[in-house]
């Protein structure tokens, strides 16, 4: 069975609205409450979701970063090698010292430019790394914000079936505090 925050969220309302049927001003209240931090807990279990998948995604991004950037760094030095090689081959003398200084010399351009392209690379991997933590640290937070909304509505119920206030006032309380937990996730 999938978790859907959308059908849960429905799921509740309609029973807050049987529950309202009751007319009894308290069951009333728990209901519309109930309501609420179903809605609440939709919203923020939907935008859980979305930082994951969002963490997942830089991630892997960042991992193909760091490949195009071995690769390149990979290209680096076996044009380092073929310069040596080359260097040498001038050094030898001969008929070609001058095509094989030439060609050293062309290696230490084409390096130059390998260098910059793994750098920028490396770069491109370390801000994609960043902005997976990011998700991720939203992701846990949100977490605990859908969480603490469930529980609140799960306290509900119970104040429903005892009748009791103060299990009403401690799912509000939760539902508070869950939304602060959500405000958390963005703000810090």
């Amino acid at each position: 069975m999938t978790h859907d925050p959308a059908l849960e969220a429905h799921e509740h309302a309609e029973h807050a609205e049987h529950a309202a049927h009751e007319h009894d001003p308290f069951i009333s209240r728990v209901s519309i409450t109930i309501a609420v931090l179903a809605v609440l807990a939709a919203g923020v279990g939907s935008l859980e979701t979305i930082e994951a998948g969002g963490a997942i995604t830089a991630a892997s991004e960042a991992v193909l970063s760091q490949d195009k950037a071995t690769d390149v760094w990979g290209e680096y030095e076996a044009d380092s090698l073929k310069k040596h090689l080359y260097g040498i081959a001038a050094d030898a003398g001969g008929a070609k010292a001058a095509q094989y200084a030439g060609t050293a010399k062309e290696q230490i351009a084409k390096q130059a430019e390998l260098k910059k392209q793994a750098q920028e690379d490396e770069t491109e991997r370390d801000k994609l790394l960043a902005t997976s933590r990011t998700h991720e640290h939203r992701h846990h937070w949100l977490t605990a914000a859908a969480t603490l909304l469930e529980i609140g509505i799960a306290i509900c119920t119970v104040a429903i079936i005892t009748h009791r206030r103060h299990f009403w006032l401690g799912s509000i309380g939760l539902g508070l505090l869950g939304l602060a937990l959500f405000g958390a996730a963005y703000l810090l």
